[in-house]
């Protein structure tokens, strides 16, 4: 649908297919453009108020609720507000520092920071604008020097060149844009309280440190869980030999990569280990994560493989722990297979509370992987429609 002028997007709603071009228009023209202020210096108490009903909008606020503001923790006071600019009705504001290029809509009575720019009096579709500056946010790298930082001010930003249809269909976009967002944060969400959930299982399904004992536990087990070495629950521990990476992917069970060289290095069939294994950074600032992986491998020199018949349950119980205190050193991080074969850990004397643990965990990491595969596609899903949906 799109021509060589590029005057109507590819993707197109049905009823809009036959309305004409878009129209070029400065993003000035479209609404007026001021700067945020703010009190200086900007440490001082006198600005800020815990009991004042205008928050204070920062750059860390946005990057939290990702452009969506609808709770600011930090309030600014009658004598911060004479020195800001204070909304008390939503409006589009554009990040022009440290997050460059992030659009902002305020919910809240919002002070504004002079990291941001205000769009006033607007004559276009506010969730239309919010969704074009989201895809049109990695070009503003364009306005940038070489090596340093980019700079958003308001000539730039009021002279840039925006494509508009007319306002039905750009109520249109930004609405379907909005509830796409909405159903994003549903699963987010979703996907966030299942993670709290693991964390805490964690810490009850194992017990704390000086413990022998879990808070939680399945029926039919009781008694004491046994203190040993972590040595005695592995059949083999070590550090691998090869220079070479196992594979550039993720873990279905962490969110942790696989430890060495960040890109694929082709090698052979011959494998230097097979089997199961838990793997472990053994130097870096990713020492003591962890990271699970089936089959035939050639182990970096800088991790860290242990195999055990429990290997799942094993996988868990150090999920548990905190490996990154056997680490070692300021510039490098390290960590010993000696160290880690040496860990004192309490575990299960039953191996049927063993499995049971195990294949309860592994049900909460396959339903996090369902959510974040789901949490992908939408936002997959998204990049494509703002790509196809503007011009």
């Amino acid at each position: 649908m799109a021509d060589t002028k590029k005057l109507v997007p590819k993707r197109r709603f049905k009823e809009f297919r036959d309305a004409g071009d878009w129209e070029q228009r400065k993003i000035g023209e479209l609404s007026d453009i001021v700067r945020g202020a703010s009190p200086r210096p900007i440490k001082d108490p006198k600005w800020f108020d815990n009991k004042s009903e205008v928050g204070w909008l920062r750059i860390a606020d946005v990057t939290e609720q990702d452009g969506r503001v609808t709770f600011l923790e930090q309030r600014i006071s009658k004598a911060g507000q004479e020195k800001t600019r204070v909304l008390y009705e939503p409006h589009l504001l554009l990040s022009i520092a440290a997050t460059v290029g992030k659009p902002v809509v305020n919910y809240v009575k919002t002070g504004v920071h002079d990291g941001f720019l205000i769009f006033l009096n607007p004559k276009s579709d506010q969730e239309f604008m919010f969704q074009w500056f989201e895809m049109f946010r990695p070009k503003w790298q364009q306005f940038g020097q070489p090596g340093s930082q980019v700079n958003l001010n308001s000539d730039l930003v009021k002279n840039t060149s925006i494509m508009l249809p007319k306002e039905d269909e750009q109520a249109k976009i930004g609405n379907h844009f909005k509830n796409l967002d909405n159903l994003i944060t549903l699963h987010q969400r979703k996907l966030d309280k299942i993670k709290s959930l693991k964390k805490a299982y964690l810490s009850e399904m194992f017990p704390a440190e000086g413990e022998t004992k879990p808070k939680r536990r399945f029926k039919g087990f009781s008694g004491d869980w046994e203190q040993c070495k972590l040595g005695k629950l592995l059949l083999n521990i070590g550090t691998g030999k090869s220079k070479y990476i196992i594979h550039d992917t993720q873990s279905t069970d962490t969110p942790y990569p696989i430890l060495g060289s960040r890109s694929i290095i082709g090698y052979d069939n011959n494998y230097d280990y097979t089997g199961d294994f838990i793997l472990t950074a053994r130097v870096g600032e990713n020492a003591g994560k962890l990271y699970r992986y089936s089959g035939n491998a050639k182990i970096t020199d800088n991790t860290v493989f242990m195999q055990s018949d429990s290997l799942v349950f094993n996988f868990y119980l150090l999920l548990h722990s905190d490996l990154t205190k056997l680490s070692f050193g300021s510039g490098q991080p390290l960590i010993k297979a000696s160290e880690l074969k040496g860990l004192e850990v309490v575990a299960p004397k039953d191996n049927e509370e063993k499995n049971q643990i195990a294949n309860f965990f592994t049900s909460l990491d396959n339903l996090i992987t369902l959510h974040q595969s789901k949490l992908d596609k939408l936002k997959n899903l998204k990049k494509s429609y703002l790509n196809e949906m503007f011009i």
